[in-house]
């Protein structure tokens, strides 16, 4: 139940961002069928986990949930690549910071003292 009304509460949210921006109004028995008819498609989803033997819903998941409605399918994929791309600049960030922490080196300055190392090894 808590996750039934946690879902109602988030289309809410979402119903009344949208009608703001498009200037209209939505009514509680609009909000409640959008609600349940979310809730019912996570159920699926998970249904299609369990059958993938996986724990977790995944985006390929929603898309395919999402792939009889054209213009659903084409706005996921947009938010899923938005958030991928998202991510790899967070990595690429944390990447750098580390290798700053680890002595102020970057990759290719970090290669140049082991091959100097190993020269003066040699010798």
């Amino acid at each position: 139940q808590r996750l039934k009304a946690a879902v109602h509460y988030t289309v809410g949210c979402l119903v009344q961002e949208v009608a703001e921006d498009k200037e209209m109004q939505f009514s509680k028995q609009t909000i409640a069928a959008i609600s349940e008819i979310t809730f019912r498609q996570c159920g699926v989803s998970l249904i299609l986990c369990r059958h993938a033997k996986r724990s977790t819903v995944t985006a390929e998941d929603v898309k395919l949930l999402a792939r009889r409605s054209n213009s659903l399918l084409k706005y996921i994929n947009q938010k899923s690549e938005e958030l991928a791309s998202s991510n790899m600049e967070q990595k690429e960030k944390k990447k750098k910071k580390s290798s700053a922490a680890k002595g102020g080196r970057t990759s290719g300055e970090q290669e140049a003292a082991v091959t100097e190392s190993e020269d003066s090894n040699m010798a």
